[in-house]
């Protein structure tokens, strides 16, 4: 059995050997991945050449503001002081437009528009008798401005509604979007190109595309507005009761790990009982699968008997190996525990490592930010493009009319002959080089969004694996916890190992690229109903899903090692494999322990605030004086799913510290068995705890006299 044992420890690498200068993580270092470094750089640095090319070529407006028929902006240049856009028959939007043409086009419909100051307040409708006057008499000076840049004061009233370039009625409107919106409760006119029984909410519904877009926003802005603060006590009760349910832990984590198994078997326990009373009772009735049949009707499986046989014997099955597993892994399940109770205490003397995930949400939201910036710019890259275009081409005059030919805007036809001719914005160009290189250069922009997303959680890794590691190896605690231990891990892990970081993330980068793409063309064959395909994608999707998981895990503790010993990412992630397979169960019941406390740690923190928010924003607590009265609120969900979603994002920011610091702790701990032996030269590092769970002592036990040097 001892030669056994051997053998396997020699597959795996030879234990860690004693070395008296080691104390804790390594101060001096040297350089790790200088290559990947070097590569990282360059490419955050054509990163940001491509920020800069998309910036001088790009051009947002057009998603930030609405364009009026000759591609000129509302609210900008010469049109500064007329932001909203006003369509002159916004009926004609109900048939021509969908979700599509408002993504491509910006809510543009096939009616002119033009740049106002503000939208009409009034209804009106031109005149038979108003036909013969001019545009001057019936609109500028009746402060209607609603014409088309450059209709003369004198041309005639027909002429300029012919070529569409005064509107032939008004209806009061309000802005949203940046876009008159007609009143809802407004009957419009009876004119030629309106369709009777057409009512406003069609012609907005079709614009919009049946999505009431203001109404919805400008509600979902009143609640903000009246809950925001309460929404911030509702984050501020998620962000204290994160934090007491770490520092707790050092109390009470033996008996909650316990509760939690008890649980666990408690509810596997009731659906043994459950599926054998199910299957008793059909049994009785003589349903037996053989006169079902096959069917694809997988609920009928239900009114079977074998169906709740063979649940039973899975649920009997899992509860024998639970029930086995304490049996014989009691003793691990207490080392696990005693972890965790180390851990709290790590966190409760380093308390800003609580806090480093607001360092990583900055630097993310960093990363999203501009990924997400130089995106939009190089979609809107291009010079804008203008063609002719009339409302009805088979009008007289336009016979001869070059229609969706090239046009300058800045000459409009105006005394065409052609009603309604007009030079239109079209879209941008699709020629120039950076025109040309556009899908690569966006290419480039998702790699570098994913390699930066993660080398930046390698780095929060990273740096809190060193802060924790030397609250471990500190001999005398928390006398020789260093000064600043974060700060100190945080320069020490971007000084030296920004390339290893890199490295581990590039890794991680491209397996995640390759599962985008294996997503994508599952989407595209989503119609493709091949049985054989279908199987292949998802045995593919299986894999990647696991590599990735497999790489993640295997990544967090190389960094663990690269923050204690400062050697390069590969010799890193070697030596924490080799010790983890060495320690396979430890690993195992550590990590079951630590994902089942974690879990039911966020489901506390989001189960409470999201209980304490419904109650709340639903006028459901009574009594609470006026001060503390809930408000009235358009849709009371909408601050209750923004407190949960906020408790799970600030639970999950603590619990993953928390989590880092238990990995951290497990591995010094691993190490600490083979690199000492409790003498007077190599005593543990470890807490009394541990030592008396695992029988040992030291022959110096740390606090009572000073480690011999």
């Amino acid at each position: 059995m001892g030669g056994k044992r051997d053998e396997d420890d020699e597959a795996y690498g030879k234990p860690v050997k004693y070395d008296p200068s080691f104390r804790g993580p390594i101060k001096n270092r040297s350089c790790t991945d200088v290559i990947c470094c070097v590569l990282f750089l360059l490419f955050i640095l054509g990163y940001i050449v491509v920020g800069i090319v998309a910036w001088v070529y790009g051009d947002p407006r057009q998603v930030l503001y609405p364009r009026n028929s000759t591609g000129a902006y509302c609210g900008m240049g010469e049109n500064k002081d007329k932001p909203y856009l006003l369509y002159f028959n916004i009926f004609s939007c109900i048939l021509s437009t969908n979700i599509i043409s408002v993504a491509e086009n910006g809510l543009q419909c096939p009616t002119p528009q033009v740049c106002v100051s503000s939208c009409p307040e009034a209804p009106w409708t031109v005149e038979n008798s108003q036909f013969l006057q001019t545009v001057g008499e019936v609109f500028y000076t009746k402060n209607r401005n609603f014409c088309l840049p450059g209709v003369p004061w004198n041309m005639t009233v027909i002429t300029s509604l012919q070529q569409e370039l005064c509107p032939s009625f008004l209806l009061p409107s309000a802005p949203a979007l940046g876009r008159c919106f007609p009143w809802t409760n407004v009957t419009p006119p009876a004119l030629p190109g309106i369709t009777n029984g057409t009512t406003i909410e069609q012609g907005i519904s079709g614009l919009i595309d049946s999505l009431n877009a203001r109404d919805i926003s400008v509600k979902i802005f009143e609640d903000f507005a009246q809950s925001w603060y309460w929404i911030l006590v509702a984050l501020g009760v998620a962000l204290v009761l994160s934090l007491l349910f770490i520092l707790l832990l050092r109390l009470v984590a033996g008996p909650l790990v316990l509760v939690l198994i008890l649980g666990v078997l408690g509810v596997l326990a009731y659906a043994i009982y459950y599926c054998w009373e199910e299957y008793r009772v059909l049994r009785d009735k003589g349903a037996s699968i053989s006169q079902l049949g096959f069917t694809t009707n997988l609920s009928a499986y239900q009114s079977v008997q074998e169906t709740w046989l063979a649940a039973l014997i899975v649920l009997a099955v899992l509860e024998a190996i639970l029930l086995l597993v304490l049996i014989f892994l009691r003793q691990r399940i207490r080392i696990a525990i005693a972890l965790l109770k180390e851990a709290s205490k790590a966190v409760g003397h380093m308390m800003s490592t609580m806090f480093y995930p607001l360092v990583t949400f900055v630097l993310l939201l960093i990363c999203i930010a501009y990924w997400a910036m130089t995106a939009l710019y190089l979609a809107t890259s291009g010079q804008p493009q203008y063609v002719l275009w009339a409302s009805n081409v088979s009008s007289p005059g336009c016979e001869n009319v070059p229609i969706n030919t090239s046009c300058n805007p800045m000459a409009q036809p105006v005394n065409s002959s052609c009603p309604g001719l007009m030079c239109v914005f079209q879209g941008y160009s699709s020629t120039g080089l950076v025109q040309r290189s556009l899908f690569n250069l966006q290419i480039y922009g998702v790699l570098g969004l994913f390699w930066t997303l993660n080398w930046v959680l390698a780095l929060g890794q990273c740096v809190l694996a060193g802060a924790f590691a030397s609250f471990y190896w500190a001999f005398h605690k928390p006398q020789d916890i260093p000064t600043f231990p974060l700060f100190s891990a945080f320069v020490r892990t971007l000084r030296y190992h920004t390339g290893s970081l890199a490295f581990g993330a590039l890794i991680l980068t491209l397996v995640q690229i390759a599962r985008a793409i294996l997503e994508y063309i599952d989407h595209k064959l989503k119609g493709v109903q091949n049985p054989v395909a279908r199987c292949i994608m998802c045995c593919f999707k299986c894999c990647l899903w696991c590599l990735e998981k497999f790489i993640k895990f295997l990544n967090r503790n190389a960094y663990i090692m690269i923050a204690i010993y400062g050697k390069n990412f590969c010799v890193s992630a070697k030596n924490a494999f080799m010790l983890l397979m060495r320690n396979i169960v430890r690993v195992v019941v550590l990590d079951k322990v630590t994902d089942l406390l974690l879990f039911f740690g966020k489901l506390l923190v989001v189960g409470g605030v999201g209980v304490l928010s419904f109650f709340f924003f639903s006028g459901r607590i009574q009594g609470l004086g006026k001060d503390f009265e809930s408000p009235h609120l358009n849709y009371y969900w909408l601050p209750i799913m923004t407190s949960i979603l906020g408790a799970y994002v600030i639970a999950s920011g603590f619990f993953s510290v928390f989590g880092m610091c238990v990995d951290t702790l497990f591995l010094c701990f691993l190490e600490d068995l083979e690199r000492n032996d409790g003498s007077l030269d190599r005593p543990y590092y470890m807490s009394k705890s541990l030592l008396k769970i695992l029988d040992k002592n030291n022959e110096v036990p740390p606090g009572n006299k000073k480690r011999k040097k």
